[in-house]
């Protein structure tokens, strides 16, 4: 899944693994929150030389069924390059603990950045969010959820807000109640979804409706770029079509690329235009941030 959204995301050459490209300055392992006695961490990417103006920030949120991934990518280095100073956050998996202990992270790791805001020379005002496939979901939630008590949790930071002010959204899950139906079976025995809610979703749905950005929208939520393949089996593509939906109703304003021919994650590799999709990713960012 990471390989996909590298190809939509991406606005340069990558780098070699372990390599950091010339202009690019990483610090690893930032710890932004502590439940009982684990650390949560985040990857600070930004610029080698600093600008004397405050930078605007994009926090990305990786895939994989919010039960694994990993937070240590090279997909924000081509951003830290153009001037974004960019985090890359762990959360919390289902194995772990259910939901909402995954928004509670991200919310924390937000908040984070905004207490830090003169230290890492930062805009706390122009903050974006990234995220693929159960990332998408998390990014998703953080704009819409700004401003919801019971999902901010109580992880370090209280006095700052978690409100962001753009959302990119690729091919995440919207509506956690109908994600089974929609894709017309459940991955294996038990679905993600099941693993998120702490039990088949047909029997937790106060907790899958909570769970889901859908729920939440209004007409403060920030602007939204929500790109999905209209051949997904995993993420059924009418989950984004009906977020952006609800979106615009509210009068959000929403942006939604249906990808076609393209499935999940490695499906988006045969998308012939990518290009142009990570130019209007950028483009969505100067315009949104700068």
């Amino acid at each position: 899944m990471l390989v996909g959204v590298a190809m939509l995301v991406a606005t340069g050459e990558r780098a070699a693994p372990g390599q950091t490209p010339d202009g690019v300055d990483v610090v690893r392992d930032v710890v932004y929150a502590t439940v009982g006695k684990r650390n949560l961490h985040m990857d600070l990417v930004r610029p080698a030389a600093r600008p004397d103006e405050p930078m605007p920030v994009l926090v990305y949120i990786h895939g994989g069924a919010w039960r694994e991934g990993s937070y240590h990518t090279d997909l924000l280095y081509p951003f830290a390059a153009k001037g974004y100073f960019s985090a890359s956050i762990e959360y919390r998996f289902t194995q772990d603990a259910i939901f909402p202990a995954q928004i509670h992270d991200c919310k924390a790791a937000i908040r984070f950045l905004r207490a830090k805001a003169s230290e890492y020379n930062i805009d706390p005002e122009r903050i974006a969010v990234v995220g693929i496939s159960a990332g998408g979901h998390l990014a998703a939630l953080l704009g819409t959820s700004g401003g919801v008590v019971e999902l901010e949790g109580d992880l370090g930071h209280p006095e700052q807000s978690s409100r962001v002010q753009a959302v990119i959204d690729i091919f995440g899950p919207s509506d956690i109640t109908t994600m089974i139906a929609d894709r017309g079976r459940r991955l294996g025995p038990v679905s993600p979804e099941d693993e998120l809610v702490g039990g088949p979703v047909e029997e937790k749905l106060d907790l899958a409706r909570k769970a889901s950005p859908l729920t939440y929208v209004d007409a403060t939520d920030p602007p939204f770029l929500i790109l999905h393949g209209d051949k997904d089996q995993v993420v059924p593509f009418v989950q984004s079509a009906k977020l952006h939906q609800a979106l615009r109703a509210a009068g959000v304003d929403s942006t939604f690329i249906r990808i076609r021919n393209a499935g999940h994650g490695l499906g988006l590799w045969t998308y012939p235009t990518l290009p142009q999709l990570r130019a209007m990713v950028m483009r969505f960012l100067d315009e949104k941030l700068r």
